[in-house]
This record gives structure tokens, sequence and C-alpha cells, in this order.
């Protein structure tokens, strides 16, 4: 990094790209985050953030203190500190990736998740259901949407304002999180839907991914009007009712109909190609409404 670089950044000259990158790299280069803070000082708010850090410095708690604050927690509990100043390191850092995972893979939307592929399983070979495999695609779709809705905004997250406010809140966040929530449910619902039995013409079981990656990308677009709760279950009451409604309308449904709407839905070229144009489109409006999640929610 440059000193006309950090100059740039602390006038607010800087373009979105550039200055998300430079946030993203002082996070882990102290020279640089050096030379920005320099290059902020010199700017005409220099002397209220200088008056601002001297108030909080003189309020904390010396580094003597804490440092010995953490070797008793060592000597009682065996916490190793790292030499970089006597923080847990390693404590620190997976404590970090853990919230910025968000509260859905570490909360009960993942147990959820886990038990939907056992009673599938369950239902196939314990209680020789032969749609088991059709039932779990028929959801399977939705249940990152449910992942999403409790992994960001106000209602799901106590430190929200807290993490919205930061330089990797806002779009940044919710996509870190979005991706942490795809990398739990894609895996284990393939994977649950690989071991059951396909039935008669029914889809295979990858055949929800695309699906389920369009239906994730429009719950963040429309989540940039409404907000992710509001638009996942928008969207996943849709998608049931697109997907049971048909069922529950014929009389004398089985395995067979409900395969015969999920081959419709999820089977083919031409559907297969409708979802990916859909994603295509979903994610171009999200980059075009990156900017709202700028925004704190409305309470």
């Amino acid at each position: 990094m440059t000193d006309a670089q950090a100059a740039s950044y602390a006038t607010g000259s800087a373009p979105e790209t550039d200055a998300w990158s430079l946030e993203k790299h002082v996070e882990s280069c102290g020279d640089c985050a050096a030379r920005v803070s320099a290059a902020v000082r010199a700017t005409t708010a220099g002397p209220e953030l200088a008056a601002i850090r001297a108030s909080i410095l003189t309020a904390a708690t010396t580094p003597r203190a804490v440092t010995g604050r953490l070797g008793e927690l060592d000597a009682r509990g065996g916490l190793r500190l790292s030499a970089r100043g006597g923080v847990p390191h390693f404590a620190a850092r997976a404590s970090r990736l853990l919230w910025a995972a968000g509260p859905a893979v570490r909360g009960a939307w993942m147990v959820a998740v886990v038990l939907v592929g056992a009673a599938a399983v369950a239902l196939a070979y314990g209680a020789g259901y032969g749609a088991a495999r059709q039932a779990l695609l028929a959801v399977a779709p939705v249940l990152p949407l449910a992942g999403v809705a409790v992994s960001y905004g106000r209602h799901a997250d106590p430190m929200y304002e807290i993490g919205a406010s930061t330089p990797s809140g806002g779009l940044r966040l919710l996509l870190t999180r979005t991706a942490a929530v795809l990398a739990v449910s894609v895996p284990l619902l393939t994977a649950a839907g690989a071991v059951l039995p396909g039935g008669s013409g029914g889809p295979g079981a990858a055949a929800w991914l695309l699906p389920g990656l369009a239906l994730t990308l429009a719950t963040l677009a429309l989540g940039s009007f409404v907000g992710c709760r509001a638009a996942a279950g928008t969207l996943s009451t849709a998608w049931l009712l697109a997907v049971a409604g048909p069922v529950v309308g014929r009389p004398g449904t089985g395995s067979l109909p409900l395969a015969a709407d999920l081959v419709r839905l999820l089977s083919g070229a031409a559907a297969q190609g409708a979802w990916a144009a859909g994603a295509v489109v979903c994610a171009g409006l999200l980059v075009l409404r990156r900017r709202s999640f700028d925004l704190m929610e409305p309470r």
C-alpha cells in the first residue's frame, strides 16, 4: 500500500472496491494499518479522533493488568497465550471465525438440517416410504433460505449493530454467512439424497442444487428491499405452494405424482436452464442493491 492510497482512503475519495480491499488488508498488516492511521490523523477529523483515542486509553485497563489477568487464566485453565502481546491468538481467531459464520451454523438451524436428512433416511429404510427422496427434494431448496433468515439481521444476531458498522459488515458479512449456510446444507442434503432410493422417474439427488442457489440469491436480492427474514418466508412459501399445491389438489396422490411434479420443477435442461438464468438475474440485482445492506434495518 502506498501513501497515496492511504490518503485517498482517508479522504473518502478511494473507489469502493479499492476501499474494501484496503479495509480487509489492514486487518492483517500492521504497517499498512499504521500508514492509514497516520493519513486519517492528517485530515480535519484528526484532532477529534485523537481526543477520543486519548479518553479511551485513559479509561481502559492498562496492558500490564490485562496480561497479568490472562496469565492467571492460563495458570488456572491451561489457556495458551501466543507470543503476540499476550493475546490468546488461536482462541481469538476461532471465535472470530465462528462469529463470521453466523448464528445459523452454530444454532438450531444446523441441527434441523441434520434431522431432516436423517428423517428422510429413516423413512426410506425404516418405514419403507418409497417417496423419501422426493419429499427431501421438495424441502431441500428452501432449507438454505431458513439458514440465511436466522443468520443476519437485527432479529437474528445480538451483535448486528456492531457488525453492520464494521468494514466487514453489510453485504460482505451477509455473503460470508450465506456461504457458511450453503457449505453446511449442500453436502448434507445432497449426501442424504444420494443414499435414498430414487423411485420411479424421480429427479436425481443433486437436482435441487441450482434451484436452491437461485432461491438463495433471490432471498438476498429481495432481502435488500424487505429484509432477509421476510424475503426467506415469502420465497419459501411460494416454493412449497408450487410443489405441494398440485399434489394437494389432485385426488389419490402418491409418490409418482409427487415425482412428476418435481421432475417438472427440477429436472431437464429447460428447468435447470431457467433456474440458472434466474440465479444470474438475482446476482445482478444483488450487485445493484449492494449498498442497501450498509443501512441499519428498521426496528
